[in-house]
């Protein structure tokens, strides 16, 4: 009886040993390393990247180039001009305070190079349009202290000085409709000089006005070779519309002196402000302008009185000389801008101060 319980319990000792050996191994084999199949997290992961999610995607949407070409209208007459004719824009006659375009954002760029980031990547891009607040007193316009302070942090001007009895004289020159020999002629008479804002597209078309204009001490500043607004374009778009005008202008004249600019449409930020002045640029604007890039329905005699009834100290006066009317009452405004006692001066008067 002892025997057989011994018998007995080797037989249950058996039989957990093997069960012991048979579950390790079966716990071995199950342990074995091998590859796992992609679980919900990276699924998420591929689908954010694929769908462009800012938290995992990092590759910027490019810019969006605004397409080329002039034309601005005015909110009001007279008050706002940049002058594209033969092209109509967006307005711009907000005063600029209040003319910031909402969710404007700069345009993207590639740094694939890794080169540091340009200052104007860090200044913000919403697209200001010039505008005035003009009066009948014969004083300069109403500007906000904040847009004054931001012109004079980047050297750009639209006004001259208060107490000074001077007007400065420009003209945007997008394209040639005749009337550009007769100005010239009469700013001769007169001894007046002037600045000339001219495009690639005057540049190329018209060679022999650009050259007359620098042999008779006039001032030819780039108005951009395509006319886009510069807050819609990336810096590089900027620095190649510029630079065409540039070596086109040199090419003509021999000069490589332009470091005047009138942005197209009035329109700016403070990124173009800053990177045109990187580049050598003084961007001019204007504190006296109206729509004369049409016929106007006084004809000659409203467009003398549009500049004498507006007249103030240190007035910027931007004409377009595609205009008949400007043209034939060209000798008129001169004469009498001298009779009421002003001077003429030059931008580079204007920018020594």
């Amino acid at each position: 009886m002892k025997k057989l319980n011994t018998k007995r319990l080797y037989l249950v000792l058996t039989i957990f040993l093997i069960l012991g050996v048979s579950g390790y191994a079966i716990k071995a084999l199950s342990s074995e390393p091998g590859p796992k199949p992609s679980g919900n997290n990276e699924l998420q992961e591929q689908a954010s990247r694929a769908s462009g999610n800012p938290e995992t995607a990092v590759s910027p949407p490019g810019p969006s180039p605004a397409a080329a070409g002039g034309g601005e209208k005015e909110q009001e007459r007279g008050e706002n001009s940049d002058g594209g004719p033969k092209s109509a824009g967006s307005p711009s006659g907000e005063i600029p305070d209040k003319g910031s375009s909402p969710g404007a954002t700069p345009p993207g760029k590639d740094n694939s190079s890794g080169a540091a980031p340009a200052l104007s990547e860090n200044l913000s891009n919403a697209k200001i349009g010039w505008g005035l607040k003009r009066n009948s007193s014969h004083q300069q316009p109403e500007m906000s202290s904040s847009t004054n302070k931001l012109f004079g942090r980047f050297g750009a001007y639209w006004v001259g000085k208060p107490d000074e009895k001077v007007v400065y004289l420009t003209f945007d020159e997008g394209y040639e409709n005749g009337y550009t020999p007769s100005i010239l002629d009469t700013l001769k008479a007169n001894d007046v000089k002037a600045a000339f804002f001219v495009t690639g597209h005057y540049l190329k078309s018209q060679p022999d006005l650009v050259r007359r204009m620098v042999e008779e001490g006039h001032i030819v500043g780039n108005h951009t070779d395509t006319h886009p607004s510069l807050p819609d374009i990336p810096d590089e778009k900027i620095k190649q519309e510029l630079q065409v005008v540039e070596k086109s202008y040199a090419g003509i004249t021999g000069q490589k002196d332009m470091k005047y600019l009138r942005p197209p449409k009035g329109e700016y930020s403070e990124r173009t402000l800053a990177l045109t002045r990187e580049l050598g640029y003084h961007n001019i604007f204007w504190s006296m302008a109206f729509v004369d890039w049409v016929p106007m329905p006084g004809g000659p005699e409203e467009a003398h009185r549009s500049v004498l009834d507006n007249l103030h100290n240190g007035a910027l006066i931007l004409l377009h000389a595609v205009s008949k009317d400007n043209t034939e009452a060209m000798d008129r405004i001169l004469k009498d801008i001298k009779a009421q006692g002003y001077a003429f001066k030059t931008l580079d008067e204007l920018v020594a101060g």
